[in-house]
């Protein structure tokens, strides 16, 4: 499986790299804390929502901490979508290494 780690991530993001950030949690943790352009669509959604993600040139999976996620990669990948990432650590790593100032939970 394809990871990205969030530092590497942000590096990617500061380079204006088109991707689409996919977070997989719940609206409630959304809410609590989000990475800044990211687009909510929950773990049980992506299914029936596949048709907002066929066009992405790259997709980074988020979760709280990467299991989630890497479960949705694994998804998208079979479901014949290219250029998919799982964020390493979830949420939670990026707040440890990028953004400290988010909340976490």
């Amino acid at each position: 499986m394809n990871e990205i780690d969030p530092l590497a991530l942000k590096a990617r993001m500061d380079q204006g790299d088109t991707l689409l950030l996919l977070d997989v949690r719940e609206p409630w943790e959304y809410e609590t804390c989000h990475i800044q352009g990211s687009t909510p669509i929950p773990m049980k959604q992506v299914p029936a929502r596949m048709e907002e993600l066929e066009e992405a040139q790259g997709i980074v999976v988020i979760c709280h901490h990467g299991m989630r996620s890497a479960q949705v990669v694994a998804f998208l990948a079979r479901s014949g979508l290219a250029n998919v990432m799982n964020l390493a650590g979830g949420i939670d790593a990026w707040a440890r290494t990028v953004d400290g100032s988010m909340p976490t939970y």
